[in-house]
């Protein structure tokens, strides 16, 4: 499913909403039903938040995941306010200190990052080759621009300075990782084009998965959790699209 049209930043109506929208989202977590989920084996799992959040915004998510029985951990940087000086510097610091946070697991790991911070997961899972088990994007824009959502005035303001990304970084950051990725995305999403968030391409270990929500309410999203505790029970060496994925074109 390619996008035939160059995608827009969702309209600012849908944006100003985002905050209650979320706000319903969390409050649909709690009355979820978590008992028919698929328990977990106990691998590691690194989680990343999106731009100007931290560990807080993710510490629903990573508990979902404790609770299924996987080592959850946020991906312990603090404030995400962006790259850093030199990217591929910054990226393979954060990949190094992946390795480092989750040394103590035989398993290989699985890197779920929310917008921003799904950016970060496929990159160091090609960093960490061998490494990686499986990536898991929620509402990460990796195909798309800076004009293609609405929060790059966010970026200048925590970061100091505009994105810098130029033709050679999108064209990596449009390549999936070598191991089995998702993409969780949502038409709805009010800050990111959510056909930014579309891998493209046939390969054969990828796939997007759509659901209905806001995009600040992403991470605790009850149809979220369920794709992501269906995709992180999925064994090593033996992944499947999930059921409701939309086949790359």
């Amino acid at each position: 499913m390619t996008p035939t049209t160059a995608p827009t930043a969702p309209a600012w109506t849908l944006f100003g909403i985002e905050p209650l929208r979320a706000a319903l989202e969390y409050a649909s977590m709690h009355l979820m039903d978590k008992a028919t989920l698929p328990s977990g084996d106990g691998h590691p799992v690194v989680i990343f938040p999106g731009l100007a959040a931290d560990r807080h915004s993710i510490a629903p998510l990573k508990d979902f995941c404790q609770r299924l029985g996987y080592a959850a951990y946020d991906w312990g940087r603090g404030f995400n306010t962006g790259p850093q000086g030199d990217v591929d510097r910054w990226i393979d610091d954060l990949a190094q200190h992946v390795s480092e946070l989750t040394s103590a697991h035989r398993q290989r790991v699985s890197l779920v990052g929310w917008s921003l911070g799904g950016i970060y997961a496929r990159e160091v899972a090609k960093k960490l080759t061998g490494r990686v088990r499986q990536v898991i994007t929620i509402g990460t824009p990796f195909a798309g621009t800076m004009e293609q959502n609405n929060v790059t005035w966010v970026y200048r303001l925590v970061n100091g300075q505009k994105p810098l990304i130029d033709e050679t970084l999108m064209a990596r950051l449009r390549t999936a990782p070598q191991v089995p990725t998702t993409s969780i995305f949502s038409r709805s999403d009010g800050v990111v084009a959510w056909e930014a968030c579309i891998q493209p391409g046939n390969a054969a270990h990828t796939e997007n998965i759509e659901v209905q929500g806001s995009h600040c309410g992403l991470g605790w999203n009850p149809e979220v959790l369920a794709v992501v505790a269906d995709r992180l029970r999925q064994r090593e060496n033996a992944w499947r699209r999930h059921p409701r994925s939309m086949a790359p074109s």
